[in-house]
């Protein structure tokens, strides 16, 4: 198949070209390289795909780029690029996520609107649901963020739905668990605990360590995000690791790992949700969806250690 990922040099991204690469696909890769991140960590994240002739990449801001080229003869498009984060969503940054996560996916959706596409798959977050009053939560609750990031997740997740219904864009919206793996944001939970392991800045630990998240290894994020594109399926799935556990049993596996790590307590900070815990029970029966690298495993592979058994670049 023919694919364009937009936010292909982001961390998820960047997987995601390299696993549709390893399939056969020929991917087209939009992203702006903002600096929500070191710019530059972004571009190293593309130099496996950028070796591959199947893989061509566009720089441009969804916002006001020439998407027709791009889009031309597309069959799937997964709609990846968005402003990330959850603590700096609030105040005058909103904007900037509105922008980013909101009018960029409208603008996107207009652009494929009449297209034989085959899929359009928005990538998610588990953040819509805020705190959820059932776990594992299946996509029957009711969204409720606690975060003007998550708000815009939904935002945008009810644009796909509007222009599914309207105008027959075959839309799939992925809400993601806590993402993790090689390559994850730098401002990201792991990536700052195997940093602090190695001698860098301690650790904040927001809370009391007791919340729990329901973390995800990036591959087996990907190959759900292929296989939803490859099936009937439309709507809203969950994708998530399947095993809850606390901030406090994370930081334990990053020491089995990589060694001790320093910790400061912070408060709570506005808009993190207590607990996540996905109900994969629907992604697994419409696309097969089932998560298979264990949260020691996947550490073990960001850290450059054994465990790493999925093929993950």
């Amino acid at each position: 198949m023919r694919a364009v990922v937009t936010g292909a040099a982001g961390f998820i991204g960047s997987h995601l070209c390299a696993h549709l690469l390893a399939a056969g696909d020929s991917v087209a890769g939009i992203d702006a390289l903002t600096d929500s991140y070191d710019p530059a960590l972004k571009e190293r994240n593309l130099r496996g795909p950028m070796s591959c002739p199947a893989f061509t990449f566009h720089r441009a801001d969804l916002l006001d780029a020439a998407l027709d080229p791009v889009l031309d003869g597309a069959d799937v498009v997964y709609h990846l690029a968005a402003q990330p984060g959850i603590r700096p969503s609030w105040g005058r940054e909103f904007a900037l996520y509105a922008d980013r996560n909101v009018l960029a996916t409208q603008v996107l959706l207009e652009a494929v609107r009449g297209r034989p596409l085959v899929k359009f798959v928005y990538a998610s977050s588990s953040s819509v649901y805020g705190d959820a009053r059932a776990f594992p939560t299946a996509e029957t609750a009711c969204p409720r963020p606690v975060s003007p990031y998550g708000v815009t997740k939904l935002a945008a997740e009810h644009l796909c739905e509007l222009y599914r219904t309207a105008y027959g864009v075959p839309a799939v919206a992925l809400r993601l668990f806590t993402v993790y793996g090689p390559r994850q944001r730098p401002d990201m939970a792991f990536a700052r605990l195997l940093a602090a392991a190695r001698g860098g800045a301690p650790f904040p630990l927001y809370g009391d360590g007791e919340q729990t998240r329901d973390f995800t290894y990036v591959q087996d994020v990907v190959t759900g995000m292929r296989d939803a594109a490859l099936s009937g399926f439309t709507g809203v799935a969950n994708i998530g690791g399947g095993s809850p556990v606390s901030m406090k049993q994370a930081i334990a596996a990053v020491e089995s790992v990589a060694g001790p790590v320093a910790v400061v307590p912070r408060p709570p900070g506005p808009g993190d949700a207590r607990h996540t815990g996905a109900d994969i029970t629907l992604a697994a029966r419409a696309f097969g969806f089932r998560p298979r690298t264990a949260l020691h495993d996947g550490i073990a592979a960001m850290a450059g250690g054994r465990g790493h058994r999925d093929g993950a670049p």
